[in-house]
């Protein structure tokens, strides 16, 4: 994909209207949800712009745990006897119709990881409900993981990401 977007901060100012990623459910909440859930500091969200400034994609991300028994044995040998383990949660990730098999997706998601380890925030891995089987695919297809108890949550340690893991 060519450097053709900018990652920024989602602002009031942006006309969402226009963006259409074909999912209904994701379209109604970046129309009408994602600025009351970033004001009240239950999601951060991030767009992709063009150079007129039109909305291409997007992303919405919240702080999470993962239960340690969810993770495998081999998992848990590594990681402190704690209930939970933190993580970063992908809670929405969506590419504009007119976007779609650019690679934008890809981009969105390494921007995503790219945040999650940059951050001072402590995570062990970034977390994502597939919504459907094709989510799920993509991102198994980009290291993911399923959870040993939830079937459509998958999760990435993010040592993995930086190649310490």
């Amino acid at each position: 994909m060519e450097a053709q977007f900018r990652m920024v901060a989602l602002e009031r100012h942006y006309d969402r209207t226009r963006f259409k990623s074909g999912s209904e459910a994701l379209d109604h909440y970046f129309h009408h949800h994602v600025h009351q859930d970033s004001r009240r500091r239950v999601t951060a969200c991030f767009i992709a712009l063009t150079g007129d400034s039109q909305i291409a994609g997007f992303y919405t991300l919240a702080s999470a745990s993962l239960f340690f028994g969810d993770l495998s044995l081999e998992l848990q040998k590594k990681l402190p006897r704690y209930p939970t383990v933190p993580a970063v949660r992908l809670d929405r990730l969506a590419v504009d119709q007119a976007f779609q098999g650019q690679g934008l997706g890809a981009a969105l998601l390494a921007d995503v990881l790219a945040c999650s380890l940059k951050s001072d925030m402590a995570a062990y891995a970034m977390v994502v409900d597939a919504k459907d089987e094709t989510a799920a695919t993509f991102y198994q297809h980009h290291g993911f993981i399923q959870l040993l108890a939830q079937e459509s949550t998958l999760f990435l340690p993010l040592a993995s990401v930086r190649g310490l893991g």
